[in-house]
């Protein structure tokens, strides 16, 4: 791994990507996405302030347990003057998206305790599947055979899902 002297303030997304195990490409996005910044010098080259680097392992290592670079550029934004995160900052917000990753366990295991039922089964039955339907959540809002999950607007989603709905019954 490429050694850079201490003098050296800025670096090139070459020498960001070296020293981080990043690639450009993902160096670009995450500068696109607003977790990292750069300037550009008068050859319109992107120099990263030294400090990248500890956002971009920050960014990394919060990818790698399954937050969302959405959730993860809000956390960095709350930082005061966008400054690098700290060992305290990680203990802060790890604490805070726990739960949210006790829920994903949660779901996980309820697809690995039911995957060998399912692919028994094989009739994905939204009546009775309990991968596609867990714990009847859908049963006295909606029947049939396709479910949209519904992420806000549902009223948008709900007239979708009737206008499909009503497509099929009439073939």
């Amino acid at each position: 791994m490429p050694q850079i002297p201490e003098k050296i303030h800025e670096l090139t997304v070459g020498q960001l990507a070296a020293r981080s195990g990043a690639t450009v490409s993902a160096l670009h996005f995450y500068e696109s996405k607003g977790l990292i910044s750069s300037r550009r010098t008068t050859g319109n080259q992107r120099r990263y302030p030294r400090d990248a680097l500890r956002r971009v392992a920050f960014v990394r290592a919060a990818q790698r347990v399954g937050i969302p670079l959405a959730t993860i550029r809000e956390a960095l934004a709350e930082l005061p003057e966008e400054r690098t995160p700290t060992r305290e900052d990680w203990a802060h917000l790890s604490e805070t998206w726990r739960s949210e990753l006790d829920e994903r366990i949660k779901q996980l295991n309820r697809l690995r305790d039911h995957l060998t039922d399912c692919i028994g089964c094989g009739c994905l039955s939204l009546d009775t599947c309990v991968l596609s339907n867990p714990d009847d959540v859908f049963g006295e809002r909606r029947t049939g055979s396709r479910l949209m999950v519904e992420q806000g607007g549902g009223r948008q989603k709900e007239g979708r899902l009737h206008r499909e709905r009503e497509r099929e019954d009439s073939r």
